[in-house]
């Protein structure tokens, strides 16, 4: 063969192998409470490491997705008839990423309890608010293209570990987030968790705007935790987000909490409840 066509070769090659394979689905990585204990520090200079995994990532997805209906001639085959071994030939060429079983954390050891009955208000937002691994903050932005107006964020949280909920809502944050910048010129921020983070509403076939999917917004102001306070936060937060403890201690992580200033409730038809906080301070989610 010409040296001139040996280019052109190659690229027909490499095409034909290509449409042999199909991503089926996203990777990520999960670090159980053992993994963060064992591991050495996750500076920002190792933490790339974590996205190398020299086992490999692909596998064959076996068994295969049925692809081809009854009826249907498979490539080379009869009708509904799976070819090598009793696997499809579409679906043998279907990759899928390799799983792992990953231990389960502490803060996450069993699933949360069935929600209170909707009437019992104060303890169905203490329920969302300690079963809420995380939350969506509003607050009021200082970038420059959106100065003034609302900005959300997603942020993990937690008010206490899963054997003691104390209402009170702490955060692990970082300075270089647009979010806590906002909070050191407006400290005021709204805070809201949606019952449709788990497993309840799906099971109930609620969508997640239907008003029987409980949805509760924390309304207060965001203050940096004071020192006394500091082993309750960091419980509350290691304890349900182990891998927290290993972020780059570069971003100057530091520890806030959400005084309360109003709780905003729906969690049935016909209008939202003003749960006052002493009402939501003396009910439990147990």
């Amino acid at each position: 063969m010409s040296s001139r066509y040996f280019p052109a070769a190659v690229l027909a090659t490499l095409l034909c192998l290509c449409r042999s394979y199909t991503l089926r689905n996203s990777v990520s990585w999960a670090v159980s409470s053992s993994d963060a204990a064992e591991d050495a520090d996750l500076s920002e200079e190792v933490s790339p490491a974590l996205l190398v995994d020299s086992a490999g990532l692909w596998k064959q997805a076996y068994p295969p997705p049925k692809l081809l209906g009854d009826g249907v001639k498979a490539p080379g085959g009869e009708p509904g008839k799976a070819e090598n071994d009793g696997v499809n030939p579409l679906s043998s060429r279907l990759f899928s990423y390799r799983t792992e079983e990953v231990k389960k954390s502490a803060g996450s050891a069993s699933p949360p309890p069935p929600p209170p009955p909707h009437q019992e208000t104060a303890r169905t937002a203490r329920f969302i608010a300690h079963y809420s691994d995380w939350g969506h903050l509003a607050t009021t932005s200082t970038q420059d293209t959106i100065k003034g107006l609302p900005f959300g964020n997603i942020f993990s949280v937690s008010d206490g570990p899963l054997d003691n909920s104390t209402g009170i809502i702490y955060f692990y944050v970082t300075p270089m987030d647009n979010s806590v910048s906002d909070l050191r010129s407006n400290p005021y921020a709204s805070l809201t968790f949606s019952e449709a983070e788990g497993d309840f509403c799906r099971q109930m076939v609620y969508d997640p705007e239907d008003p029987r999917c409980a949805r509760l917004t924390l309304t207060g102001k965001m203050v940096d935790v004071v020192p006394e306070e500091l082993e309750l936060a960091k419980e509350a937060m290691f304890s349900r987000h182990p891998v927290m403890a290993k972020w780059p201690v570069g971003h100057k992580w530091f520890f806030m909490k959400l005084e309360l200033i109003q709780v905003w409730l729906q969690d049935w038809v016909g209008g939202i409840s003003l749960i006052p906080l002493e009402d939501y301070f003396k009910a439990t989610p147990f």
